[in-house]
């Protein structure tokens, strides 16, 4: 049997993060004499990060809709004080002060009421070790804290730099007759680590507080992995997971209520801000007094103890299809970072093409049709069937447009550039010079209105550089950065079939925009295909050497062509420095650019 409370090498952790080592553990047993009602309000919420007063309001009246469904308990995720991930804000002692005189508002309005509250804030000395803690609140006071164990230094995280592991004797909470034990986060990843010892010390329940990133097929991980801890702990396991976006993460919420055996007794909306209630047969389990952890009491409830009227069945909402989860995380990532940002409009510019399409559905999806505006800027190679099929795609969704040619201010530039390049013939030169002068018109509508500009360059084309530097790259928010080409297809097609968002099945997006090829159109027939390999083969080329850290000889030994392979590999080293001047977009792979991808840009290695 492995120690308590060990986490782990970072590296180790990382591993564990994508495939935990689950063989190693033993479940425990579980001997159930009788079985505890609790009701549990799970408060997957959409936080602000530094907006400590408004986290503040939001958690506050949370708990007055938790008291007037009678719940025991109500649970809010991973620093919710303060949002999450609060990054260098942790560096100022100013900030964490404050949030410690938020989480006293938050422990002062649990006043009265018989509802406790599990909530997660920063612990610790301002300017001294911090950790990464989750508070119990009861009856207006502070019953106890538990500090983090498990810190992920990893992909998106970076915990190691502003905390220090937690290293208290771990404690139950008496919750409605329920001995309640609390971890955090990562601490659920690790097997034979604190959930394991809080089963071991007599738990009943365990709850889990999250702030849980987004990636394509992270919620089946994350339900085998809370699988296993309730496992091997015994307990049933409430897993609380935030919801919204933060820069260029995304958090999805599906919180989730896994019981002893595994199994998904309810669970939340993904990507969605919502109270989900659930009231909870616990199981009771003897104690093994040589194990037992300390047991803190809370206060007993004011007045007569509630009628709780069973709900009418636990929720168990269904989760999303692949491809609709991923738009409706861009979708979710697109309005918080737009709207956090204090910007209620957006501009974008519509070539007709297959990216901009899409990136206009995200946008109207998010926003409101009325907020996005979108820009025909043709040129002398623009094919007619652009303007027509941006027109309508436009037009299907209701979006206010325009059209400004850009020919006159190209004739404008050409003319000043002719000096200094005469002898030279044109080249990339004057195709960047297009895009550029677009980039330049979108910034001045910007600035004149307060739209924020939306860039729409995929991840297929960033990871090449198969776009133009203060051109098309250039904007306040990259929607599809990290949506390969292929991709960007199976989501136009399923946002044109019928769903949610598309009750009547109407091909919002243009037919022809889907089977045409390809194209920039800044030259005469100009085609991805005629620059790049067909994205059928490019792709997955990408994919094994960005996402999955392939070397060029494991992908030559894997079957793909090794002179295209060695010419790709290439082109996203070359990269490197145009991606790092990119505007941030959301996450939806397991292996952004950005906090994820963390390359010198001076880099002479090749391999």
């Amino acid at each position: 049997m492995p120690s308590g409370g060990v986490c782990g090498s970072a590296h180790e952790r990382s591993v564990r993060s994508e495939a935990a080592d689950l063989t190693n553990v033993v479940p425990a047993a579980v001997t159930i004499d009788r079985m505890t009602p609790l009701r549990i309000g799970l408060a997957q919420r959409n936080v602000v990060v530094g907006d400590l007063a408004g986290n503040v309001e939001r958690i506050s009246a949370t708990l007055v809709d938790a008291e007037a469904l009678r719940c025991q308990l109500v649970v809010f995720p991973e620093l919710t004080i303060t949002g999450y991930p609060p990054e260098d804000l942790l560096l100022k002692p100013g900030f964490v002060a404050d949030n410690l005189a938020a989480l006293h508002e938050v422990v002062a309005a649990t006043a009265g009421g018989s509802c406790a509250a599990v909530v997660g804030f920063v612990d610790g000395e301002p300017g001294g070790v911090l950790h990464n803690a989750a508070a119990l609140c009861s009856g207006g006071a502070l019953i106890g804290t538990y500090h983090k164990r498990c810190l992920p230094n990893y992909a998106v995280f970076d915990e190691e730099r502003y905390f220090e592991p937690g290293t208290e004797p771990l404690q139950l909470f008496d919750v409605g007759g329920v001995r309640v034990g609390l971890s955090v986060c990562e601490d659920a990843w690790v097997p034979g680590g604190p959930i394991w010892e809080l089963g071991q010390g007599g738990a009943e329940l365990i709850v889990n507080i999250n702030a849980s990133p987004y990636h394509r097929g992270k919620v089946g991980l994350r339900v085998g992995v809370i699988a296993q801890r309730a496992a091997e702990s015994g307990c049933p396991v409430v897993y609380v997971n935030q919801v919204g976006g933060q820069d260029e993460l995304v958090f999805d919420g599906a919180s989730m209520v896994v019981s002893a055996a595994g199994e998904v007794a309810a669970r939340a909306a993904q990507f969605l801000d919502e109270l989900v209630v659930v009231d909870l047969d616990v199981p009771s389990r003897p104690r093994n007094e040589d194990r037992a952890l300390p047991l803190i009491s809370l206060p007993a409830p004011t007045g007569t103890e509630p009628n709780r009227p069973p709900l009418s069945s636990a929720p168990a909402r269904p989760l999303l299809d692949p491809i609709a989860e991923v738009y409706e995380a861009l979708v979710l990532g697109t309005h918080d970072y737009v709207t956090k940002n204090g910007f209620l409009e957006v501009v974008i510019g519509l070539s007709g093409g297959i990216d901009s399409s899409l990136v206009a559905c995200i946008a109207a999806d998010a926003l409101g049709a009325h907020n996005v505006h979108g820009v025909l800027m043709p040129s002398q190679y623009s094919s007619d069937h652009s303007i027509t099929d941006a027109e309508a795609l436009a037009d299907a969704l209701d979006l206010d447009r325009r059209l400004i040619a850009i020919e006159p201010a190209y004739a404008a530039l050409d003319a000043l550039l002719a000096p200094s390049f005469v002898g030279r013939t044109p080249d990339l030169t004057e195709e960047n010079l297009q895009s550029r002068i677009r980039g330049v018109l979108l910034m001045a509508l910007s600035n004149k209105f307060g739209w924020m500009v939306l860039t729409t360059s995929n991840k297929s084309e960033s990871a090449v550089g198969y776009s133009t530097l203060y051109g098309d790259s250039a904007g306040g928010f990259a929607v599809i950065k990290d949506v390969p080409k292929l991709l960007v297809y199976e989501l136009c097609r399923w946002r044109n079939g019928v769903s949610v968002r598309n009750p009547a099945g109407i091909d919002v997006i243009p037919v022809n925009v889907l089977e045409k090829p390809p194209s920039a159109e800044l030259r005469p027939d100009q085609r991805d295909d005629q620059s790049l390999p067909p994205y059928e083969v490019l792709d997955p080329i990408i994919e094994a050497y960005v996402e999955g850290d392939r070397t060029i000889a494991g992908l030559i030994s894997a079957g793909f062509d090794e002179a295209i392979v060695r010419r790709i590999v290439r082109l996203i080293d070359l990269s490197e420095y145009k991606r790092r001047q990119f505007p941030p977009g959301p996450r939806i792979t397991a292996k952004a650019f950005g906090k994820d991808r963390r390359l010198p840009i001076t880099n002479a290695y090749r391999g």
